[in-house]
C-alpha cells in the first residue's frame, strides 16, 4: 500500500488496509496519543482511529500541537 504522509511517498509492504491505530504503529509514529491525524484533507476525531480504514493512495497528516508560553 502506498500512501503521501506528511508529503512524503510511504509503502507500507503485505497490507491492503489498516486503521488509523495499526497505521501509527506500523510508521513508527512518535507519540502516538498526542498526534492529530488528518485523512484526505479531514481532520478526524481520535475515537475513530479504531474504525477508519487507511486505503492505497490516501493523503495523511500527522499533526502535533503544542502550547506556548506566556511572557
Amino acid at each position: 500500500m502506498k500512501l503521501t504522509v506528511n508529503g512524503e511517498t510511504r509503502e507500507i509492504a503485505g497490507t491492503e488496509s489498516l486503521n488509523i491505530d495499526e497505521t501509527l504503529v506500523t510508521l513508527k509514529v512518535a507519540d502516538p496519543l498526542y498526534v492529530t491525524v488528518e485523512l484526505n484533507g479531514t481532520i478526524l476525531e481520535r475515537e475513530a482511529f479504531g474504525t477508519t480504514q487507511v486505503k492505497d493512495g490516501d493523503v495523511l497528516e500527522f499533526l502535533y500541537f503544542m502550547g506556548g508560553g506566556g511572557q
